[in-house]
């Protein structure tokens, strides 16, 4: 009876995130990147703001420049990921045409009263400078400047822009501030720009390669911290490896033989422990609510880190203004059955009867703790009338994604997990009453092995995420993602591998809580990544502000929590194989 209820609810959830997702893909007259002779040329002004705080951004007309004379406008495209990136696309008024050189013209005129004054000099100590788009191409330039001993200020007038096309494509733009002319209250400063078309060897494929840093992103130090956390999956793989084949091997060598001893010698000649505890390893985790519902987000992260990566070394998704916004929010969107399927699983394996409250905590986790967050921080851009502030039908439109399309995808992937793989199967039967856990040494302790386990996924992931972290808040493009792939790839096995080390240390002493101090162990590395970045802040950066410090540290902790729950997930499920390997090949009486 339910069946076709629930294919018309997925059909019906697939359709409107099709619907939803459609502008993000879509394609206006100026993104079509072809231009006949004489055809207009847009030039886009999108935002101002202080170079070391990249992310406090303003709507470039904010500050008192002029506009120029030509109103009208004839296309023009906003995507999702751009809105809630805070581009703020405003025509320039400029008369630009395809291949027509355009001489130094004066184009508007500022009237330069104290207030206007003020303003300029304000972002000129402040080192504001600005960004603009031709037919997608970023063009920056800088507000103006300072005289040696900061008395007197310059304001630059004249943009000369040289544009560089092959056949009937934009493939280079360049903007050359000159005009410094001297910020002189009650005055009258003139406008001007020129425009300069020069043929191009430049392939329209490549190009955006100028922006691109290949010093920087192919580094030694980035070769060899690949190389650094490969040996160090080497070493840990091996030591996993040794566990395997040589303790357990002894193990289970020595477990067969004792049906030959009496108990006095079963009791004496029992060193190793793991085994004592087959009664209750297989015991539901405390929370199993909360438990399964993180286990589920932390297996959709991973998914979506996955396929994001997939489809950025397949597309140049950098070429895109937003497009890496827009595709994780489809992906993770698409991907929810994920979240569903594994929280509803695991969930009902562990006896839980809540699955519909399960299933509302594991759809709206993570969007709940993203979403909280960019709420609070836009309450900031709004005082400071920043361009980062998210407008209302935005926030809107992520609502009803989470609600329309978010969560009846995470019900039919929790009715899955809970019809295919909901039915306990252990390899021990479960006891009926907790065994006692003995007492151990100090660093034998749950708490002590959750603070130690993700030292080591830390340090494999260590220098790819400065290089993130520089992307993200500095002015560079990150486009290595077959590195990020690589690294994405270590952190996995690393993770599994420490995970299962740290699990069999714990139940070797008796200890059978391993769901909870598996998951802790891998998530804990999420505590370092945000501690380094507080290094990254105050030792690598010059950020400052109230707007800029809230937006970073909390996106980074918003960053740090997602990649604690993925790693969290993935140390759970790796251990959770391991644990029930070991045991099955136990002989139980």
């Amino acid at each position: 009876m339910a069946a076709p209820g629930l294919q018309l609810c997925a059909a019906a959830a697939l359709l409107l995130l099709l619907l939803l997702c459609l502008p993000l893909r879509a394609r206006a007259d100026e993104h079509e990147h072809t231009y006949q002779d004489k055809e207009e040329v847009v030039l886009w002004m999108n935002t101002v703001g202080p170079y070391h705080n990249r992310q406090e951004t303003y709507k470039y007309f904010s500050l008192p420049f002029c506009v120029g004379s030509k109103k009208s406008i004839s296309h023009y495209h906003e995507t999702l990921g751009e809105a809630l990136q805070g581009v703020e696309l405003e025509f320039s008024g400029l008369d630009i045409k395809f291949k027509d050189d355009v001489m130094q013209t004066t184009y508007c005129e500022i009237d330069l009263d104290k207030g206007r004054r003020d303003a300029f000099v304000y972002a000129i100590k402040n080192h504001y400078w600005y960004q603009m788009y031709i037919d997608d191409l970023p063009i920056w330039g800088i507000v103006g400047e300072a005289d040696e001993n900061g008395e007197d200020y310059y304001l630059w007038t004249y943009k000369k822009l040289e544009i560089g096309y092959n056949g009937n494509r934009i493939v280079d733009v360049n903007l050359t501030s000159e005009g410094k002319v001297k910020l002189v209250p009650n005055t009258k400063i003139q406008m001007s720009y020129s425009v300069k078309w020069k043929k191009s060897d430049v392939k329209f494929e490549d190009r955006f390669d100028k922006y691109l840093d290949p010093s920087f992103f192919q580094h030694r130090i980035h070769w060899f911290s690949i190389f650094n956390s490969f040996m160090m999956v080497i070493f840990l793989v091996g030591l996993v490896s040794m566990i395997l084949m040589r303790t357990l091997r002894k193990d289970y060598a020595r477990y067969s033989k004792e049906e030959e001893m009496d108990d006095m010698d079963r009791d004496l000649g029992d060193e190793y422990g793991w085994k004592q505890v087959h009664g209750d390893v297989f015991r539901p985790s405390s929370h199993p609510l909360i438990f399964s519902s993180l286990i589920g987000s932390g297996c959709q992260i991973f998914a979506v880190s996955l396929i994001v990566i997939v489809v950025a070394m397949i597309e140049d998704l950098y070429t895109e203004r937003g497009s890496m916004l827009s595709t994780a929010i489809f992906v993770y969107a698409a991907t929810s059955p994920v979240n569903g399927y594994f929280g509803g699983s695991l969930y009902a394996r562990q006896g839980g009867r809540r699955w519909i409250k399960q299933m509302f905590i594991g759809a709206f986790l993570i969007p709940a703790m993203v979403c909280g967050t960019a709420f609070f921080i836009n309450f900031i851009a709004i005082y400071y009338h920043a361009s980062r502030a998210i407008p209302f039908g935005t926030m809107v439109a992520v609502c009803c994604i989470c609600f329309f399309v978010i969560l009846p995808l995470n019900l039919v992937g929790t009715i899955l997990g809970r019809n295919l793989s909901g039915q306990p199967n252990f390899p021990c039967r479960v006891n009926a009453v907790p065994r006692p856990i003995p007492e151990k040494k100090w660093f034998m302790e749950p708490a002590v092995i959750v603070c130690l386990g993700g030292i080591l996924p830390f340090g494999s992931i260590f220098i790819e995420m400065y290089f993130i972290f520089t992307s993200f808040w500095a002015y560079k493009i990150y486009y290595v993602y077959g590195f990020m792939m690589l690294v994405l790839v270590i952190l996995c096995i690393v993770t599994v591998c420490v995970t299962i080390v740290c699990t069999y240390f714990l139940l070797n002493a008796e200890d059978y809580r391993w769901q909870w101090t598996s998951f802790l162990s891998a998530a804990s590395t999420a505590i370092y990544v945000y501690m380094y970045s507080f290094y990254y802040y105050f030792f690598k950066t010059k950020m400052y502000g109230l707007f800029q410090t809230s937006f970073y540290f909390g996106y980074m902790a918003v960053f740090s929590t997602a990649l604690g729950i993925m790693c969290g997930a993935i140390g759970y499920m790796g251990t959770s194989a391991f644990v029930r390997k070991i045991y099955t090949n136990v002989k139980i009486d």
